[in-house]
């Protein structure tokens, strides 16, 4: 991903994502996240059974990269992983609902200008301009 995309202002919706993930990743669905302490959704990703069934058994974070096709242990590189503390299930069981509190740090891969890990949302839409702004710099 582009360093703009991640960290500009200009608003560049990938449409398309879903449809992407959906044509490389057989079985898979969504997944919010939630931090329990502060009950901000902090990451959306994907999840298939096998990350599902980890992320149970581990009693943390574990994701489907649609990117990578691969399990992704959440934070298992950098250290800012996450404990599992409920996990929920839409009316339609197509999705889920994961509410996590971090063992250290914040959830996202791009970093505050303290080197700081964030939270995935970092960036407000002007509902009148579509402007970005970092909330998070």
């Amino acid at each position: 991903m582009s360093k703009e995309l991640e960290e500009g202002l200009k608003l560049e919706l990938d449409w398309n994502k879903v449809e992407k993930a959906a044509a490389a990743c057989k079985g898979i669905i969504p997944v919010a996240v939630q931090h329990a302490d502060t009950k901000e959704v902090i990451l959306v990703a994907y999840i298939n059974k096998q990350a599902f069934e980890e992320s149970l058994k581990r009693k943390m974070l574990v994701l489907w990269s649609s990117s990578r096709q691969e399990l992704w242990i959440k934070g298992l590189t950098s250290g800012e992983t996450f404990d599992l503390l409920e996990a929920r299930v839409n009316c339609e069981q197509n999705s889920l609902l994961f509410i996590v509190r971090p063992n250290r740090g914040s959830i996202c891969h791009t970093k505050n200008k303290n080197g700081e890990p964030r939270d995935c949302y970092y960036r407000r839409i002007d509902l009148d301009t579509q402007e970005l702004t970092n909330l998070d710099p």
